[in-house]
């Protein structure tokens, strides 16, 4: 089976087009492929597949074999894939996702792929919805959460997948390896949760941490930029534009105040290709 890897900052992917490839169980094979010491390593697998609703449809599974509704990074190494090996001649196209259909746009320098920029739609606030118990349809801002015998604020996000956004002084000493699955568990989150623990620079630059649900800690994570983003308006924070510095690299969010719709912009970069037996 041919595959591709894929990074984008350095949040990584295993790539499998199945309009080539025949994957039997989709959950299986991401977690023998995602093993880093016998598999291929990455943080999930992309898999390509058709839409009868959209130009093309993404699946992602993470390492523990669980299926995710979306990833912001995965979309935009999976928007490159399908331009760089033909599948698309366009550079805005539909892909249907489990958080609806969302719309990546490449930018091109000469031909070649330099960034992609992703509307990822409108952020979803009502508690219910998000989900987090106890708040029916209010939104989410600054509520007490208990950790481990310690209080923390959280301001809670969808954006097609669950976020609980921590504001902390210091992101690179909170203990996130130590805390990070407490937090992801808790059982204020019916379908678990993934959580940025983040320190605001400035109104225009955050530094974000990230514990992703299925996953652990990842270098980067797109949705989770995106919480973060919205997360920084709704507590007065930041402004509705902000970088957002990971462990892995940068990448630009707008939370758009005319259309309420969220946009990420950032890379994406093959890695190497190779195959696999099944």
């Amino acid at each position: 089976m041919k595959f591709s890897k894929w990074q984008g900052c350095g949040n990584d992917f295993v790539l499998i087009d199945c309009f080539k490839e025949n994957v039997k169980d989709l959950s299986a094979f991401a977690k023998k492929a995602c093993d880093r010491h016998y598999g291929i390593g990455g943080d999930g697998v992309l898999y390509v597949l058709p839409s009868d609703k959209a130009d093309f449809r993404m699946r992602i599974f993470n390492t523990d074999g669980s299926e995710a509704e979306m990833c912001g990074n995965g979309i935009r190494c999976f928007a490159r894939y399908l331009y760089d090996n033909g599948l698309t001649d366009k550079v805005e196209f539909t892909i249907e996702t489990g958080a609806g259909i969302l719309v990546p746009h490449l930018q091109l320098e000469n031909g070649k792929v330099t960034g992609v920029r992703v509307d990822m739609g409108e952020p979803i606030l009502a508690g219910d919805e998000i989900p987090v118990t106890g708040f029916g349809m209010n939104r989410v801002i600054n509520e007490d959460l208990e950790v481990k015998g310690k209080t923390y604020k959280m301001t809670c996000v969808s954006m097609g997948n669950p976020h609980c956004v921590i504001f902390v002084d210091d992101a690179e000493k909170f203990p996130i390896y130590e805390l990070g699955a407490s937090f992801e568990s808790h059982p204020a989150f019916p379908r678990k949760t993934n959580t940025e623990f983040v320190e605001v620079k400035d109104r225009g630059h955050v530094r974000m941490r990230v514990w992703e649900r299925g996953a652990a800690v990842t270098l980067a994570c797109g949705t989770g930029s995106c919480a973060t983003a919205v997360a920084g308006v709704l507590t007065g924070r930041t402004d509705r534009k902000v970088e957002v510095e990971l462990d892995g690299g940068r990448l630009t969010v707008e939370w758009n105040e005319e259309n309420n719709h969220v946009f990420m912009t950032g890379p994406a970069e093959c890695v190497f290709t190779g195959e696999i037996t099944d």
